[in-house]
């Protein structure tokens, strides 16, 4: 069985600021396209809840920041119809697929792209740019998306991508598309690196997943 590169399928990058107490605050989606970033995407969410001043510290999102913005609920159609075109990807995945299951526990039925020809009904699984890192360069001492771009020599291209995409105040990391940028970079990197490059897209997620019995069962999947 001949097994088609990753890199032949879009991907689409995610990054939420907020949390399940105040909500979605801001998202920011990146498109990847032949491993290269072609589209990015991002705007301001309404809270559902009290955004605390710690957070504020840390994305930098106050609630008069947010007025009169309409609530992350409303982008369902656009949410779901990237799951029906493409994997999800995010850095530390658990994170985004948390915040979006809190908002809408299922997607609709869409491709199940471990499995070619077969559908599911489930925001995953995701392409997780951090779990690919630790395990493809072990000699990375953190996953932190700054020192992990740092590491990789990557943060004057970030800075180039913002200055395109990003608003001028959301030029930082823990603004959602600059993390998503940051995150889509480090998958595109992967694409220079002739190993990586030949991995499948059943094989991307599979290294992706954190759980070693829910990876060996991918693996099974993409030998079949």
């Amino acid at each position: 069985m001949v097994l088609v590169s990753w890199t032949e399928h879009p991907v689409y990058f995610l990054d939420f600021e907020g949390n399940q107490a105040s909500g979605i605050l801001e998202y920011g989606v990146v498109t990847l396209r032949g491993a290269a970033i072609t589209e990015a995407r991002t705007r301001l969410c309404a809270p559902t809840g009290r955004v605390r001043s710690e957070d504020t510290a840390v994305h930098g999102l106050r609630p008069e920041n947010l007025t009169g913005h309409a609530p992350f609920s409303g982008d369902w159609e656009y949410f779901a119809g990237l799951r029906e075109q493409a994997p999800l990807a995010a850095h530390y995945a658990g994170s985004e697929n948390a915040l979006l299951k809190s908002v809408w526990p299922f997607p609709r039925s869409s491709p199940d792209f471990v499995r070619p020809g077969e559908r599911t009904i489930d925001w995953g699984p995701w392409i997780d740019s951090a779990r690919l890192y630790s395990q493809l360069y072990p000699e990375l001492t953190s996953g932190k998306l700054e020192l992990v771009v740092a590491a990789c020599g990557l943060q004057t291209e970030l800075d180039g991508l913002a200055e395109r995409h990003c608003p001028p105040e959301r030029r930082r990391y823990h603004a959602a598309l600059y993390d998503a940028l940051a995150g889509a970079l480090l998958l595109a990197a992967l694409a220079r690196e002739p190993q990586c490059a030949r991995l499948s897209m059943g094989q991307l997620l599979a290294l992706s997943a954190l759980d070693p019995e829910k990876r060996a069962a991918m693996n099974q999947r993409e030998l079949f």
